[in-house]
């Protein structure tokens, strides 16, 4: 049985191992659009942490088959990765749903583009962003992060498409959970050297 929170990399594999082969709402199984995903964000040469959030973006997708719960994978993903991985992957997981409502929101041509899985999904979770809400949105730390997510969502869609394994990108998930949270840059000290006198 999957547990309640991710208390190791071998909980992630499991439940990908489990549930990978279910298509959900699209094209491509869960596993295909994760293995996909995360090719985009290697080939954008993103951030380990930000690699392993494209791989694991949908695992509350996972999570609502394993459950037999209603599906807010956005909620119950980084909230069941929380325990396991730095804020650097779950905070993107947890907005690039808000991110796709932004993009239809700032990018005429966005909404076109998505794939009819997409489009059902979005009308559930609210539709366009209204002006203000994309002020806000474009606010939040790292939405940037949510925005790349989302793109590369968007993109790893394609059936029968080669790319590298989910056991391939193991090593990287075990570096991000490894380093841990991100260090805080500490602001400088002030200098207790007296200023000499401009003469």
């Amino acid at each position: 049985m999957t547990p309640a929170l991710a208390a190791s990399l071998d909980d992630v594999v499991a439940l990908y191992e489990r549930w990978g082969g279910d298509n959900y709402d699209e094209e491509v199984s869960q596993l295909a659009h994760a293995e996909q995903t995360a090719a985009h964000a290697v080939e954008a040469e993103a951030s380990d942490p930000l690699v392993a959030a494209a791989l694991l973006h949908d695992v509350g997708h996972l999570l609502a088959l394993d459950r037999g719960e209603d599906d807010r994978h956005q909620v119950t993903g980084p909230a069941w990765l929380a325990k396991l991985f730095p804020s650097t992957v779950t905070e993107p997981i947890a907005l690039h749903v808000e991110a796709k409502r932004f993009l239809c929101a700032v990018a005429p041509d966005y909404h076109r583009g998505l794939s009819a899985g997409s489009v059902a999904s979005l009308r559930r979770q609210g539709g366009f962003m209204s002006p203000d809400e994309a002020i806000a949105f474009a606010e939040i730390p790292r939405h940037d992060d949510a925005v790349l997510l989302r793109r590369w969502d968007d993109l790893g869609k394609v059936d029968g498409l080669a790319v590298a394994p989910f056991g391939s990108h193991l090593d990287l998930l075990a570096r991000v959970i490894e380093a841990g949270e991100p260090r805080k840059r500490r602001p400088p000290k002030a200098s207790n050297r007296k200023r000499s006198k401009r003469r």
